[in-house]
C-alpha cells in the first residue's frame, strides 16, 4: 500500500475512516480469540484488500503499539475504542513504514471513532494520537525496553526461542515480521519451470527460481492473472512446503502404481504434488468437511484424483480399508507457529500451553496410523512450527518407543527467513521460505 496522492476521502477511492474502523474490528475479533481469516472474510469485498494490509501492518506491530498505548494511557479504554487507537498507533510509530502519511492516518483515525462505536472516546483517542506525534522520539524510546515491542511477539515465544535457538532467534524474529514471498509451485505434468519463467517474462512479471520446481514473485499477483494457474499448471505453494511430496516419495519404487495416505489433508497442496509426481492410489483424509471441499476444488482445477475422505485421522477404525500404505504424509496439527509472515494474528493467538496440548495429538496421531504402514514404506511427519516440542523432540521420543523405525536423512528444522537474512547473492539452492519441521521414517523389515 502506499501513500495516496488524492485525500482519502476523495470519491474515487474509499474513505481511510472505513478502511481504519473494519480494521480495529478485526484486531478486537483477534484479541478475543478469533482468527483474522474469517474476521477479514466478514469485511466488505471492496474494502477487503486494503482492510487485510492495515491489519497485517497492525498485526506485526501490535506489540509496539500496545506498550506505546501504556505510555499514553495508563487504563486502557474500552475495547472497541482500544483496538481502534492501538490499530492507529501501529501504523504510525514508524513514520518510515508508514502506509499513510501520519497525520492523515491520525486524521481519519479520530473519524473512525467519531463515526462508529468508539464516539464517546474520540476526543481520548485524538488526544493520545496528538500527544504521540508531538512526543514520538521520547515514547518509543520509552517502549524500546520492552522485548514485546521491540520484537512484537508474545514474552513467552521471544523466551522459548532464545532457549531453544539461541544462535538464530533474532533472525526468525526478524524473519516473522517480513512479508512473505508470493511463490509458485510448477505442475510438472503440464510445465517446466523455465516454460513458466518464460511465460511470466512475456507479461512482463519478475520471478526467480527456487529450489527444484519452484518460482518466486519479485510482488504478489491475483492468482487469475498467472499463466498457467487457471490450467492447473501453476499452484500457489510456499517452498518449504514443496519439500514434502519429493521427501516422502523418494526411495519408493515410482515404476509400481504407489498407495498413499495423506492425512490431514486440506487445503490440498501436498496432495496435489504428490498427484503430480507420482501414479497413486491416493486417500486424501481431513476431519473437515469444509476443509475437504478445498481439496476437491484444487484437484479439480489441477486435473487430479484422490480418494476423500472426511473423518478423524485418529481413529483408522472409522475409515481404514484395512489394506496398508506404501507411504503416508502426516502434516500434523501445529502452532503454526512457522508460517506468521503470513498469518500474523497466530502469535497474537496463541497461548505457550498449545504446545504441550497439541504434541500430545501429534504423538496420538504418529502412534495410530504407523500401523497403517507397510514394512519397507516411509511415513513423513511433518509441522509448520519453530517448536522444538513440535518437532526434534516428538520424533526423538517416537524413535525411543520404535526400534522398528530409521530416521532417514531429513531436514528437520527449517526456520523462517528471507532473501534478506541470507549472506551472498540469493540462488536456487537458498529459499526465502515459511518454517517448517520435516522427518522422513521408514519401517524396516525385521
Amino acid at each position: 500500500m502506499t501513500r495516496p496522492d488524492a485525500p482519502p476521502h476523495s470519491p474515487a477511492q474509499i474513505p481511510l475512516w472505513r478502511q481504519l474502523q473494519a480494521a480495529a474490528e478485526v484486531l478486537h475479533a483477534v484479541r478475543n480469540g478469533a482468527s483474522a481469516t474469517p474476521a477479514l472474510a466478514a469485511v466488505d469485498s471492496p474494502l477487503r484488500p486494503g482492510v487485510q494490509a492495515l491489519v497485517f501492518h497492525t498485526l506485526r506491530n501490535l506489540g509496539r503499539a500496545e506498550a506505546l498505548r501504556v505510555q499514553l494511557a495508563k487504563r486502557p479504554p474500552p475495547p472497541p475504542a482500544d483496538a481502534l487507537l492501538c490499530t492507529a498507533l501501529a501504523l504510525v510509530w514508524d513514520e518510515a513504514a508508514a502506509p499513510y502519511a501520519v497525520f492523515t492516518l491520525v486524521d481519519q483515525a479520530v473519524e473512525a471513532a467519531n463515526r462508529g462505536p468508539a464516539r464517546a472516546q474520540a476526543s481520548f483517542i485524538n488526544a493520545c494520537l496528538r500527544r504521540f506525534l508531538r512526543e514520538r522520539d521520547a515514547l518509543v524510546s520509552a517502549t524500546d525496553r520492552d522485548p514485546v515491542a521491540v520484537w512484537n511477539h508474545p514474552r513467552w515465544w521471544i523466551q522459548r526461542l532464545k532457549q531453544e535457538q539461541p544462535q538464530r532467534w533474532q533472525e526468525i524474529l526478524q524473519a516473522n515480521n517480513q512479508h512473505a514471498p508470493m511463490t509458485l509451485r510448477v505442475n510438472a505434468q503440464k510445465s517446466t519451470p523455465a516454460q513458466s519463467l518464460s511465460a511470466l517474462a512475456a507479461i512482463n512479471i519478475e520471478a526467480f527460481l527456487v529450489g527444484d520446481s519452484g518460482i518466486a514473485l519479485a510482488q504478489p499477483r491475483p492468482v487469475h492473472d498467472i499463466p498457467g494457474f487457471s490450467e492447473g499448471a501453476i499452484s500457489v505453494q510456499d517452498a518449504a512446503a514443496q519439500l514434502a511430496a519429493p521427501l516422502l516419495l523418494q526411495g519408493l519404487d515410482r515404476t509400481q502404481p504407489l498407495r498413499i495416505l495423506d492425512a490431514c489433508a486440506a487445503p490440498g497442496g501436498k496432495t496435489a504434488h504428490l498427484l503430480e509426481l507420482v501414479q497413486a492410489e491416493l486417500t486424501a483424509l481431513d476431519i473437515d468437511a469444509t476443509r475437504c471441499e478445498r481439496i476437491q476444488q484444487n484437484l479439480q482445477r489441477q486435473g487430479l484424483q484422490a480418494k476423500l475422505v472426511v473423518a478423524d485421522a485418529n481413529q483408522p477404525d472409522t475409515w481404514w480399508d484395512g489394506q496398508l500404505f506404501d507411504a503416508i504424509l502426516l502434516d500434523a496439527p501445529c502452532t503454526a507457529s512457522g508460517i506468521v509472515r503470513r498469518h500474523p494474528d497466530v502469535r497474537w493467538l496463541r497461548r505457550e500451553t498449545d504446545i504441550a496440548q497439541l504434541a500430545v495429538l501429534q504423538a496420538s496421531l504418529l502412534q495410530r496410523l504407523w500401523p497403517l504402514l507397510r514394512p519397507g514404506g516411509r511415513l513423513l511427519y511433518c509441522t509448520c512450527s519453530v517448536f522444538r516440542a513440535e518437532g526434534q523432540d516428538q520424533i526423538e521420543t517416537f524413535l525411543a518407543h520404535h526400534t522398528e523405525a530409521h530416521l532417514h536423512d531429513s531436514p528437520g528444522h527449517l526456520m523462517p527467513r528471507t532473501w534478506a537474512s541470507v549472506a551472498g547473492v540469493p540462488d536456487n539452492r537458498i529459499c526465502d521460505n515459511d518454517g517448517f519441521f520435516y522427518a522422513l521414517l521408514e519401517k524396516r523389515v525385521l
